[in-house]
């Protein structure tokens, strides 16, 4: 295995049973892989098994140079600002009982930058909006120079401006740093635009993985959501548009 990938064979994950078959899968530096599926199926359980936070039920996780994790909800118990929130990503470079030096601080006005949020360094975490702290906890994961990053449900709290924002970073991550990128989202748009492959969790413990454009078809997300949906190809746009078919009776 090379350095930047992780690879899960055969991994059984939940709590006192598994959620899911056995399930296997290998996100290599420089992809993208979307976890899709509903809301409550286990996308954020698979990301707690895959940092070790959750012990797997069977199987293994493998992965080499570090994993970063961005979790969906962060509650900080004092009023720190910004840039020490951001900070707190660099503290396995700092010494025990040393200060943070001029390298770890520059990563943090980097990684504000990147994200355009330098204006908010001074702000405390608290006031800040639920998607402004989204992002701000993507720029503490940023700063550990982990070469696998895990977003769990990065776009849930952004509005449609941010939510591009964060897939944009996503794609530069991957291709222009070559790192590993898994990121979990319920909607499947998401993983059409910016995912290289997409691990697709169904019903009844059923999953499918594999290039998105294989897996991400109307024939799959039906199985997935349980609608009817249609594979749109829009004139002058490499992504296609996935949408319901449905109509509101009045």
């Amino acid at each position: 295995m090379k350095h930047g990938d992780l690879r899960v064979q055969q991994l059984l994950y939940g709590y006192d049973s598994p959620l899911f078959e056995a399930m296997s899968f290998h996100c290599q530096r420089g992809e993208i892989w979307a976890v899709l599926g509903r809301n409550g199926l286990g996308k954020s359980t698979l990301l707690d098994t895959l940092t070790g936070f959750l012990k797997p039920l069977g199987g293994k996780v493998e992965q080499q140079g570090g994993v970063g994790i961005v979790a969906q909800h962060s509650h900080l118990p004092f009023p720190y600002s910004v840039s020490d929130v951001v900070l707190m990503g660099r503290a396995q470079y700092v010494k025990l009982f040393a200060q943070p030096g001029r390298k770890d601080k520059q990563a943090v006005i980097e990684a504000l930058e990147q994200l355009n949020i330098a204006h908010l360094a001074a702000s405390t975490f608290s006031s800040l909006s639920g998607g402004q702290q989204q992002l701000v906890m993507i720029a503490r994961a940023l700063v550990t120079a982990s070469q696998t990053l895990l977003l769990d449900e990065p776009c849930s709290a952004l509005d449609l401006a941010n939510q591009q924002v964060v897939l944009q970073l996503i794609s530069d991550l991957a291709h222009r740093q070559q790192r590993g990128i898994i990121f979990t989202t319920h909607d499947p748009v998401h993983a059409l635009q910016v995912a290289t492959h997409t691990l697709l969790l169904l019903p009844a413990g059923k999953w499918l993985a594999g290039p998105t454009d294989a897996i991400v078809t109307e024939e799959n997300m039906h199985q997935a959501y349980g609608l009817v949906l249609r594979k749109i190809h829009i004139e002058n746009n490499a992504t296609p548009f996935i949408a319901p078919l449905f109509k509101i009776e009045k």
